[in-house]
């Protein structure tokens, strides 16, 4: 059986993250050790990170940056060639506060667009923190093209880091959704289609099947239907009473 790689340092060293790289799952660290500055080779790999996470380890599983202040302990490879940082804690990231603060008081960041392991990112231009991009089921999403190119962003959620993240300022959307907006705006009813019946929701499509909604019902609503049980294929009039860039709600035209 393989045996454990032994672990050089008792005490924590701490460093910053000068480097990531997702796709192979691993970061480099800057440290100062004896007024020397060295850099070490770390893992962070998924398995390790959720191994971590199930012994206590470490509290969260964070996502790296540049700019990262993390504490780790030194140890040999498997192979015994080189030093590697081990049991490495995210502390703090002084660039992600600052633009965390300044987004208070001036929310507006210039960036490039980024895709990694298959998901969208913006990265910011100065501190080249990595924030993710959510997209509503009615946007357009970005051509191949439109990939590190410059953006504008704003970030949400900003009150809490672990979840903060880039709006786009300009966005795309399907047609469809631009008629939703507009008969929200003016109140105007839309038909809908029922594709699935619940215990206690209708789940409807609008605009042919391009958004899709759903009515929370009571089970006296269930039957409203002209006395006639709700069927899969029913159609009804509804209005939209909200519409976000990622929430629609609407209610029926009785």
């Amino acid at each position: 059986m393989r045996g454990r790689r032994p672990v050089m340092t008792d005490k924590p060293i701490r460093g910053q993250v000068s480097f990531v790289n997702h796709e192979k799952e691993y970061i480099l660290i800057e440290y100062d050790q004896s007024s020397k500055k060295k850099a070490v080779r770390g893992s962070i790999s998924e398995t390790l990170r959720k191994e971590g996470k199930a012994q206590n380890r470490i509290r969260k599983i964070h996502r790296y940056q540049i700019g990262d202040i993390v504490e780790f302990k030194l140890a040999l490879s498997g192979r015994g060639d080189r030093m590697m940082a081990e049991n490495i804690q995210y502390r703090f990231n002084p660039a992600l506060d600052m633009l965390l603060n300044k987004a208070k008081k001036e929310n507006l960041f210039s960036g490039y667009l980024k895709m990694v392991e298959d998901k969208y990112f913006v990265k910011e231009t100065e501190t080249y923190i990595f924030f993710p991009v959510p997209f509503s089921p009615w946007q357009i999403m970005p051509a191949e093209r439109e990939l590190n190119e410059p953006v504008k962003f704003s970030l949400e959620d900003f009150d809490n880091k672990e979840k903060t993240t880039a709006s786009l300022l300009t966005k795309k959307f399907i047609p469809e959704y631009h008629s939703a907006l507009k008969a929200c705006k003016t109140k105007n009813p839309v038909k809908a289609a029922v594709v699935k019946i619940s215990p206690h929701a209708l789940h409807i499509q609008l605009f042919g099947g391009k958004m899709h909604a759903k009515i929370s019902l009571s089970e006296n609503d269930l039957n409203n239907n002209g006395g006639q049980e709700w069927k899969t294929g029913d159609s009804m009039d509804v209005l939209i009473t909200y519409l976000g860039a990622a929430r629609i709600v609407v209610e029926q035209i009785v």
